[in-house]
């Protein structure tokens, strides 16, 4: 994965369920960024190749029991990587049964860090 620093702007999200049936107040939803990469293996060779991708867990604050799991959101950061910017876009939240739970819109901004190069010539 490139190194640099990776911003996130949370621009909305929208039409997100509410996990607590019996509660009559809001949801006081947050978001957990993680990125991860998922290796592809060839079956006939061991090409890899790695796929990186932003993953946005949206989980909805409960004050006294455990907070609960909302659904999530996977973006492919290859396109992040190769343009330095994605403009704010809307993804499908989805639950662990892949049902559609909502959506949260984003934007990207990748500033890659310098690349510094460093020769050494030996005198003889």
């Amino acid at each position: 994965m490139p190194l640099g620093t990776l911003e996130i702007l949370l621009v909305e999200a929208k039409g997100l369920k509410n996990k607590d049936f019996l509660s009559v107040n809001k949801m006081d939803p947050y978001v957990i960024f993680t990125v991860k990469t998922q290796e592809k293996k060839s079956t006939v060779a061991k090409v890899t190749d790695d796929v990186y991708e932003l993953r946005l867990k949206i989980m909805d604050k409960d004050t006294f029991t455990k907070d609960d799991f909302v659904g999530e959101a996977i973006v492919p950061l290859e396109p992040l990587f190769a343009d330095g910017r994605l403009p704010p876009t809307a993804y499908n939240v989805v639950n662990k049964d892949q049902e559609y739970r909502g959506e949260i819109i984003i934007g990207l901004t990748f500033t890659p860090e310098p690349q510094i190069s460093m020769f050494i010539a030996y005198q003889t």
